[in-house]
């Protein structure tokens, strides 16, 4: 049985939460103790009395709380104020983004937290229920469709009226992830003509199957990494999808662009000179604006106009669906959680592939989410950007199950 903690996000504006009165209900059944902060569920609409209600003690008083738990349950990367409340070997499930934070990492470390980076879960099937990414982005492009359609002067669906035909929004979204898969679907549903680029040939039929057209861009390079993200292309092939995207973008009444490359910051694919060349109250959403976004003239956390161009560079925009983004977080998190804990006991086991990481069945290596753990920094890229040698023996499959704790 472990003592779980789910505080209140603390930065300024955020309304989610990562634990709802129905996963406290199922970590309570598993044995847990379960605590939550007071007011932590108010920004998503769960009132202190629905968590009570579910079996979960209400505590004013943060800082004894993050002092006492044996787990920290929260969405935000923690701060090192809070790390260093935390007692000696308890656990953090939270999103931690380890290459841009890797002083909070040697702190983690140094503290002999373990730490389960939720941005950091393998792309497995198996995986699917903890993946953070997956759940949060299916919100922002699903949201980033409606941006597009409120800045736009115009309608997105065609209509036949006595003045005449509205012809139907073009609408061009770059990267078929998570997020633009589902803003495929959106823009479809309010009825634009959509087109989509993804440097992975593979995604083609899932693409079409929405009904959205695909920008094919020749080429011979393998641009898929492991776990199916979308990898660094060749300054060539970034030269001939420049080209090929160009008309589609500058005819575009609306752009969505979700690129992302796992560890970068965010490619540049729409250039300055692109959005000059684009008409007058067209729109860009850029919901890569987090890691510096798509397009050169984003401005991240904003909404500017520039060459009468709307450009989005909203932040977390499923923090604007902040129920939904809940529940969803709050499961990938209790799914964590769930699958760390054996007859009542909970603890991290490095043979399991989404905590200590695995290889694919063809044989390539991938990390597991957990980032630190009994003072070891155990992520491979994470411990080349601290300049560690190479990985601790227990991390490796062999010799995990000495290593469980």
């Amino acid at each position: 049985m472990a003592s779980i903690f789910f505080p209140r996000e603390y930065p300024a504006g955020e309304r989610r939460v990562a634990a709802t009165p129905d996963t406290v209900k199922r970590l309570v059944r598993e044995g847990h103790t379960v605590t939550i902060e007071q007011g932590a569920g108010a920004g998503a609409f769960y009132p202190d009395a629905e968590y009570a209600q579910a079996g979960a003690a209400i505590e004013a008083d943060a800082a004894r709380a993050w002092a006492a738990a044996d787990v920290i349950g929260q969405l935000s990367v923690p701060m090192a104020s809070q790390v260093s409340q935390m007692k000696e070997g308890a656990s953090i499930v939270s999103f931690l983004w380890p290459l841009d934070n890797l002083e909070l990492i040697k702190l983690l470390a140094e503290r002999k937290i373990s730490a389960f980076a939720m941005d950091a879960v393998p792309r497995t099937t198996r995986a699917q229920k903890d993946d953070a990414l997956t759940s949060q982005a299916s919100l922002a492009g699903y949201k980033a469709v409606l941006l597009a359609a409120m800045h736009l002067p115009k309608i997105f669906p065609m209509q036949m009226t006595a003045a005449g035909t509205i012809r139907p929004a073009k609408v061009v979204i770059i990267g078929a992830g998570v997020a633009g898969l589902q803003a495929i679907a959106t823009a479809k549903r309010l009825g634009a003509i959509v087109e989509v680029s993804d440097v992975r040939p593979e995604v083609k039929e899932q693409v079409q199957s929405l009904g959205a057209s695909y920008i094919e861009v020749k080429s011979e390079e393998n641009l898929s990494a492991v776990g199916g993200y979308a990898k660094e292309q060749s300054e060539e092939f970034k030269r001939k999808q420049a080209e090929v995207l160009r008309a589609h973008l500058v005819a575009a009444d609306a752009i969505i662009t979700t690129a992302l490359i796992p560890y970068r910051p965010a490619p540049k694919l729409i250039a300055a000179d692109v959005v000059q060349a684009m008409r007058p109250g067209s729109v860009i959403v850029d919901l890569a604006a987090e890691r510096g976004g798509n397009c050169e003239l984003t401005e991240p956390g904003k909404t500017v106009v520039k060459h009468g161009i709307t450009l989005v560079g909203e932040l977390a925009l499923a923090n604007t669906l902040a129920v939904h983004a809940s529940d969803q977080y709050a499961r990938n998190v209790q799914n964590v959680l769930s699958d760390a804990t054996k007859k009542g006991v909970f603890g991290w086991d490095l043979a399991d592939d989404i905590v200590g990481g695995g290889k694919t069945k063809d044989g390539q290596a991938y990390p597991g989410a957990l980032i630190t753990h009994n003072g070891e920094v155990l992520h491979p890229k994470v411990r080349e950007a601290l300049k560690l040698p190479a990985a601790p023996v227990a991390a490796a499959p062999e010799a995990a199950q000495a290593a469980k704790s």
